[in-house]
């Protein structure tokens, strides 16, 4: 058992348990009621840090059950959002044919080699979501580069800068192992950003009554830090009663990023308040996105709850390190 599940009394004598995230006093901090036109549901957001201030590019279900993606920023990341009066990036499917059902769920990783912004985001295409990729500089005009996998594929997001002169998209295919069963987080490269190749599993989803067991997929982009690149993941575990989504950390080498140096063995953050259980989909947290203040070691992680509203999670980076040196290393 994790050291950071240690237990107090509270003044009721409740009993209180450490976690890693903390909640937003005011969550949920976005939702439908906050558009300035009529939608269904504002969740599963992407997040930078733009011009000074917080980004973040929220996935938008409209009333036909399309999604499509709106920017909201924000000069202290919690309030006083100011939200494009209309779509940011719509679907566009006589351009682009893979957007037939919408656009959704996307990720946001600053380029510094190009001075630009990745945007991936999946496309749902009439053979299923597949992973699609723009670029940007404003958050005004995107260059669209097409569609970087084939169906069924979704979670993804790039890796902020080469890695022995390529590209890598870490992405979670619908593509059982050898076993069987499971959907797993892998990565592929490119030399160029349009040929992609080169596939390989990195993490694998466990099996049996694991909290991640069979289905895992990238929550938020991995974050560069001195002692390697810090990945969120998402896991799903099946009951009676439906799905529910928590999410968990693995540390990555910093040179070798195939190489998974740690792994939480328990989930770290998991839906527990009304606005994450429930929602047009209960039970879930889902993060797409988070921001680093390296002046306060401050993560804001920003996510999805029950596929109905967006709400905001606190820790430090420091925090998230600590806590992986106490999880195992993970079997060859």
């Amino acid at each position: 058992m994790s050291k950071r599940f240690q237990t107090k009394l509270a003044g009721d004598g409740q009993r209180q348990y450490d976690e890693l995230f903390r909640r937003y006093e005011d969550n949920p901090i976005l939702s439908s009621h906050d558009w300035p036109y009529p939608v269904n549901t504002v969740f599963n957001p992407a997040a930078t840090l733009y011009d000074g201030k917080v980004l973040l590019l929220a996935r938008v279900e409209d009333r036909r059950g399309m999604s499509h993606l709106t920017k909201a920023v924000s000069a202290d990341g919690c309030r006083n959002w100011k939200i494009d009066e209309e779509p940011t990036l719509e679907a566009d499917p006589e351009h682009f044919p893979e957007d037939k059902w919408g656009i959704e769920d996307p990720r946001i990783t600053y380029l510094p080699e190009l001075a630009e912004y990745a945007v991936t985001f999946t496309s749902y295409s009439g053979g299923g979501p597949l992973v699609s990729l723009a670029l940007t500089k404003d958050f005004h005009h995107f260059k669209r580069l097409g569609p970087v996998t084939t169906p069924d594929d979704k979670d993804a997001a790039l890796f902020p800068r080469r890695i022995d002169g390529k590209w890598w998209l870490i992405h979670r295919p619908v593509s059982p192992m050898t076993d069987g069963t499971g959907c797993h987080i892998w990565v592929s490269k490119s030399p160029d950003m349009h040929y992609w190749g080169e596939p390989e599993p990195l993490l694998l989803a466990r099996k049996g009554g694991w909290w991640d067991a069979n289905k895992i997929g990238l929550a938020a982009p991995p974050l560069e830090t001195p002692e390697g690149w810090l990945l969120l993941y998402h896991g799903v575990r099946t009951t009676c009663a439906g799905a529910i989504y928590r999410l968990g950390l693995a540390l990555l080498d910093h040179a070798d990023p195939m190489k998974v140096l740690r792994r939480s063995d328990e989930w770290i953050f998991g839906p527990r308040e009304e606005y994450e259980r429930k929602g047009d989909v209960a039970d879930v947290v889902f993060p797409c996105g988070w921001v680093y203040d390296k002046a306060t070691d401050e993560i804001k992680m920003y996510y999805g709850g029950a596929d109905t509203c967006i709400a905001l999670a606190v820790t430090t980076r420091r925090a998230l390190l600590d806590y992986l040196k106490t999880c195992p290393v993970p079997e060859a």
